[in-house]
């Protein structure tokens, strides 16, 4: 993991080492071991964490199959938005797949570094809008790439999941059947 400094930066802009320290202080750290939840589907997630280290997947149940909505890995955020954001029961259940590490921050500590730190609303902007251009990125991928491309987009962003999570878990967050997704990645093999 990149140092906690660099990671505020990378997600948050630039900021003073003052500033950094108080930001720093709000966090802990936060372990899970394999399977543990970060929070549950129906519950209201009351944290926002950097993955230090570790996979997590983020998924539901849906009537007719499981849906695997994000694989989260290393210097990535994660929270549950409904939940953390607008105290609504969460959608989504936020599972560890490895032991997993990481910097927590609790909706109790979040609100009142907004109330003590004035420029935290600015970073927290820049947040909410990294996040949305994220899915833009994703929903524009969706709709304009076809599944091979969309699989050999994330091949070259995520080479290594593909051999730490199931491969349904990939094909799930592409959008794809696990039958689909198979195909694809044979011809990608033949093909190499």
């Amino acid at each position: 993991m990149k140092g906690f400094n660099k990671l505020l930066q990378e997600h948050f802009g630039q900021l003073t080492n003052q500033e950094l320290a108080i930001i720093h202080s709000y966090f802990h750290e936060e372990k899970l071991q394999k399977n543990d939840f970060f929070t549950k589907s129906d519950k209201i997630c009351d944290k926002l964490s950097i993955v230090k280290s570790g996979i997590l997947r983020v998924y539901a149940l849906s009537d007719r199959k499981e849906i695997t909505q994000w694989i989260s890995t290393e210097n990535f955020l994660i929270t549950e938005v409904i939940g953390f954001f607008f105290d609504q029961p969460n959608r989504w259940t936020i599972q560890a797949f490895t032991d997993t590490e990481l910097l927590t921050i609790t909706k109790t500590n979040y609100l009142k570094l907004c109330k003590e730190f004035p420029k935290w609303n600015e970073i927290e902007k820049r947040l909410i809008v990294k996040c949305f251009a994220m899915i833009e990125d994703r929903v524009f991928s969706h709709l304009s790439m076809t599944a091979e491309e969309r699989y050999d987009l994330y091949f070259e962003q995520n080479r290594e999941l593909f051999n730490q999570v199931p491969l349904q878990y990939i094909a799930s967050v592409l959008g794809m059947t696990a039958e689909t997704f198979s195909r694809i990645r044979k011809r990608q093999t033949e093909n190499s």
